[in-house]
């Protein structure tokens, strides 16, 4: 007969603690950052204490990933099994970068020297795929600059080079570091023209 009052083990080995801790550990980081993105939303908290906490969350993200390997496939499977009702948390982790960076932010003074950077990053971002890096950690950080600096301005959401990017950063966001682009998806990123149409203000 069971007995009430009998504790429950979850686990019979130190190797199945740890894989249970990992993942209360992902758990909750989903739960934070669903009510950080939601508190965001609500102007609860401001950008400049959104944007570091969510990038905190996003890098504790991928170490746990790393640590919880083949126990959890996808971040879909585990939301799914959990019942976890975190939609905002999910498009940020398939983002893979803050709100701040995803959408655009008021321009101003600046807005020589943003134009300067953010051309300098396509630029840096372009020479890595001529140089043949194609590692998700070689690219990942360049083209989160790049994301960054062209979503300051405002009319970003309207031009060209924006959802192609978001595409690119997506797609690399959902491989593990050592995961490597095609060849053909390097063709597909390498065509991209740093012309008016991808980025106006160089008119």
């Amino acid at each position: 007969m069971f007995n009430l009052d009998e504790e429950v083990r979850l686990f019979a080995t130190n190797q199945d603690r740890e894989r249970y801790d990992e993942l209360a550990t992902l758990y909750g980081l989903i739960l934070s950052l669903d009510y950080l993105e939601r508190a965001y939303v609500r102007d609860s908290i401001t950008p400049s204490q959104y944007g570091p906490a969510c990038s905190r969350l996003l890098a504790q993200y991928k170490t746990i990933m790393k640590l919880v390997g083949e126990n959890v496939p996808s971040l879909e499977a585990f939301m799914t099994e959990y019942r976890m009702d975190c939609t905002a948390a999910a498009h940020r982790l398939e983002v893979g970068v803050p709100a701040t960076v995803e959408h655009s932010s008021e321009d101003g003074a600046e807005a020589a020297k943003w134009v300067a950077e953010t051309t300098q990053n396509f630029i840096t971002f372009m020479d890595a795929l001529k140089l043949k890096l194609r590692a998700k950690d070689q690219l990942h950080p360049l083209l989160t600059e790049l994301m960054s600096g062209y979503t300051r301005f405002k009319a970003s959401s309207e031009w060209e080079g924006r959802p192609k990017i978001l595409h690119w950063l997506i797609t690399l966001n959902q491989m593990r570091a050592s995961d490597e682009i095609s060849e053909e998806q390097t063709r597909q990123a390498s065509p991209y023209p740093l012309s008016p149409s991808f980025f106006p203000l160089l008119t």
